[in-house]
């Protein structure tokens, strides 16, 4: 099956992070399932002199997830698409970056990954190849990382009387 799309994947609209939790969620229903969805392309167009980016799901396990997610939310709507190659990217991600490995914890019955790698994954903009760039999202996850180390957790209570 082929998708044309009408825009390149760097150009997809971000998308809520429970979305992407819940897809993460359905994939994984799908995988204990077995279920075996078909071969994808999707053809992302480009102006009238680039070239389209072609991404193809041939692998079982990817093929798995995207009908998890059409299942859900419909590959032939944005944002069912924006969630399937966020989680696409995201996994890939996983698997590329062994930074990221404190990010996620596995369990005997599936694995949970950080509020804060979802939220990056939900926001960050895909690259012409659908993934993710790994040295921007290492560098979102530290800077957020920073950034919430700067703001004392009991920062809204109002501080004891002398």
């Amino acid at each position: 099956m082929t998708y044309l799309v009408s825009a390149p994947p760097e150009t997809l609209p971000s998308v809520l992070p429970r979305e992407l939790e819940r897809a993460w969620h359905a994939a994984r229903g799908a995988a204990l399932a077995e279920t075996d969805g078909p071969a994808l392309l999707f053809r992302f167009l480009r102006g009238p002199a680039e070239t389209p980016t072609d991404l193809a799901l041939t692998d079982h396990d990817a093929r798995c997830w995207a009908e998890a997610v059409d299942a859900a939310r419909g590959l032939d709507t944005v944002a069912g698409l924006s969630i399937c190659l966020r989680l696409l990217a995201l996994i890939d991600l996983l698997s590329r970056a062994h930074w990221a490995s404190g990010h996620i914890a596995l369990h005997r019955d599936g694995a949970e990954i950080s509020l804060a790698l979802l939220q990056a994954a939900s926001a960050m903009p895909l690259n012409r190849e659908a993934r993710f760039d790994t040295e921007a999202m290492r560098t979102r996850l530290s800077r957020n990382r920073s950034l919430a180390a700067m703001v004392p957790p009991d920062s809204t209570k109002t501080p004891p009387r002398p």
